[in-house]
């Protein structure tokens, strides 16, 4: 019988957070999309096709202000969404998980280690799969490369925009997201996430630079962790070549979890 995903809706600090869950067998998956992605793009869609094939438990959501959610992006935050990102994978899912993160994404996954961590709970991760990871992006990316009319923007209006290659619409960046960044840092001391972590990292890639995967290596030294980078792959990694690549690492690292 063909495995269907379940819609339904998660109420998290007033914001209704769209969720889609396929039962199946575990080390489930778990989708983080990137900033102002939404669970339904090519990457979620891909592997929401391998674990139907495989059997296998998939969870994804919508971050409030994102896709099918409830809220405005502008009044999100790493730490809002980090909350909703845990409520989910506690309410919805059982034994342990692998969380792939996409740019934002690996952010949010990184720091949900951390958190599971803190509170005991570090057997719910059998792995993460970061692609094109972009912890820190505020403090690391954005803030250092912010023009002098942004900046002005930012002191005067509390809020600056930037265009985006992605959309039409050019992506808002408040004070308070730029604050919440620094205060949810995971690139100042070293990380031990407790389990496997695979970096998939495009060497074309115009957002996240490969260097800025290369830092975060160097922060995971203590933990089972390799890198992959695709010379003419760029941020999305969304060709064929690139969700064959995804493919065969999350089928490398279930496997793993399985023989171990």
């Amino acid at each position: 019988m063909a495995m269907t995903e379940d819609r339904m809706v998660l109420e998290c600090d007033g914001a209704r957070i769209a969720v889609r869950r396929m039962a199946g067998k575990t080390p489930g998956v778990v989708w983080l999309g990137g900033f102002r992605s939404d669970m339904a793009g090519t990457k979620a869609e891909t592997l929401a096709g391998f674990c139907r094939a495989d059997g296998r438990a998939f969870l994804r959501h919508d971050y409030s202000g994102h896709g099918e959610s409830s809220g405005d992006y502008r009044e999100g935050s790493i730490s809002r969404w980090l909350a909703e990102s845990l409520a989910v994978l506690r309410a919805f899912s059982q034994g342990p998980q692998v969380l792939v993160g996409s740019s934002m994404g690996g952010w949010v996954a990184l720091r949900m280690a951390q958190e599971l961590a803190n509170a005991g709970e570090r057997e719910r991760l059998a792995g993460l799969l970061l692609l094109a990871p972009a912890p820190d992006f505020t403090s690391d990316l954005i803030e250092p490369n912010l023009t002098e009319a942004e900046r002005t923007q930012l002191a005067e209006k509390g809020w600056f925009e930037e265009p985006s290659q992605y959309s039409d619409e050019g992506n808002v960046f408040t004070q308070a997201f730029l604050d919440d960044g620094r205060a949810n840092r995971v690139l100042g001391a070293p990380l031990d996430p407790g389990c496997p972590v695979r970096i998939l990292q495009g060497m074309a890639d115009p957002d996240v630079p490969h260097g800025h995967a290369l830092k975060l290596m160097d922060h995971l030294a203590l933990a089972d962790t390799t890198l992959t980078l695709v010379r003419d792959g760029d941020h999305r990694l969304s060709r064929p070549q690139d969700l064959a690549l995804l493919q065969r690492t999350l089928r490398q690292m279930l496997d793993d979890s399985v023989a171990k």
